[in-house]
């Protein structure tokens, strides 16, 4: 079940739901718009010839911002990390769906490649995984509306939200965008040495 605006005001009210800043007549029928921040990571495709995601991708990326005076240009085929303007959070019995805006798509933006998941427990500027898909580069500007969030209700309390030491969540309570965290997952103890 999916909350409705007249829900999701009041999970704002109660905190169970944390949305800062709040733009103004940014609450959907069903859904809450969200802005892009200023900060974006960006491969340095020059120097290097493949991504190995059993390596640490720190070095691979370069960070840009942008402001009310300079946008970010992505172009035909690019990829790059972005994060939101505002700071999200959900409960511990509650997740969030991250979704482009049909606007941006019918000009060829995608705005999450795979992980628009918000996990219970977790509360971040959500990254961005920007992808233009049009053959013309498409400009991108500071506090824009860029995605829409929507709230699901979970059938009980997680046990272990996300965030919890023992979930060795990669990305809890982010702030900026930061390069994939993968290898983490082939260092010992991972899913290699189950039997």
């Amino acid at each position: 079940m999916i909350l409705s605006d007249r829900d999701i005001k009041e999970c704002l009210k109660i905190g169970k739901i944390v949305i800062d800043p709040l733009f103004p007549d940014s609450i959907q029928p069903a859904s809450v718009d969200l802005h892009l921040g200023a900060d974006f990571l960006v491969f340095k495709n020059n120097s290097h010839v493949a991504i190995d995601p059993k390596e640490k991708l720190d070095g691979m990326m370069e960070s840009m911002s942008i402001n009310e005076k300079k946008q970010f240009v992505i172009h035909p085929g690019e990829f790059a990390l972005g994060m939101t303007y505002e700071t999200v959070g959900v409960d511990t019995d509650m997740v969030g769906r991250l979704e482009g805006k049909s606007s941006l798509g019918r000009i060829g933006l995608i705005i999450h490649a795979t992980a628009g998941y918000i996990d219970p427990g977790n509360k971040l500027k959500i990254t961005l995984e920007l992808h233009n898909i049009a053959n013309l580069p498409i400009i991108l500007y500071y506090k824009m509306p860029i995605a829409q969030i929507s709230f699901t209700p979970l059938s009980s309390e997680a046990d272990v939200p996300y965030g919890k030491k023992k979930l060795n969540s990669k990305y809890y309570g982010a702030t900026k965008p930061q390069a994939s965290q993968y290898y983490k997952n082939f260092l010992k103890g991972s899913w290699q040495d189950f039997k």
